[in-house]
């Protein structure tokens, strides 16, 4: 597994890659599918936000889905800690989710090769199936799958972050439980079920919604 740090108006010394890689080099034991985690060391500059001056994102990439955790705070040690522990806890969580799935998949053999016959198998199949998703251009926008791109608008302060991600199709479940295990507020997807741009984010609580785009096809003149 390959742990790639950079830094963002950041220098990264040899002493804090080599904690970094430290504390992740259980990240394998948990997701052995695992094959590169991502670090990125951003540095605020602003005196104003010295407490959260020094924030760590950590991406684990592999055969399985992306897995991510942040934290922020004035010291850039202090940060990794708090990532390093909120990755781990998502890692157990898609690590326990997986099992019960492999569990269910066991059952629902069994009893297929009991009394295969009678056996319903709209029934018996997971609700849940993830399709494979389609394929993604290179280039969108100029923007290649996986890159980042930031850039100033104008002369205001207004900075804009884009990524180009793929599109995996999956259920509404799929997506939540995704946006859980990359820690974010909201998650972008197309259900698998009516291929609609969706956005899946949290609500009060332990309440989700769900923002779906229609868009009616434009009418070609001829």
């Amino acid at each position: 597994m390959d742990i790639v740090v950079v830094g963002r108006n950041a220098e990264i010394h040899p002493n804090f890659r080599a904690y970094v890689e430290e504390k992740l080099e259980k990240v394998e034991q948990l997701y052995p599918r695992a094959q590169r985690v991502d670090v990125e060391l951003t540095h605020e500059p602003n005196a104003r936000q010295a407490e959260v001056s020094e924030r760590v994102e950590l991406t684990v990439h592999g055969k399985g889905p992306i897995i991510r955790a942040e934290a922020a705070t004035g010291d850039r040690y202090a940060s990794v800690d708090i990532a390093s522990g909120k990755l781990y806890e998502r890692l157990r969580r898609a690590r326990d989710r997986a099992k019960d799935h492999r569990r269910r998949e066991t059952r629902v053999a069994e009893v297929a090769e009991i009394d295969i016959e009678k056996l319903d198998l709209a029934d018996a199949l997971p609700a849940e199936i993830v399709q494979k998703a389609p394929e993604t251009p290179d280039n969108v926008t100029g923007l290649k799958v996986g890159e980042e791109r930031v850039s100033q608008l104008g002369d205001s302060p207004v900075v804009v972050r884009q990524k180009l991600l793929e599109a995996n199709p999956m259920t509404v479940s799929q997506a939540l439980y995704q946006m859980e295990l990359v820690g974010h507020p909201f998650f972008l997807f197309i259900d698998s079920e009516t291929h609609q741009p969706c956005v899946a984010y949290h609500r009060r609580g332990w309440t989700y919604g769900v923002l779906r785009l229609f868009a009616e096809a434009v009418p070609q003149n001829g």
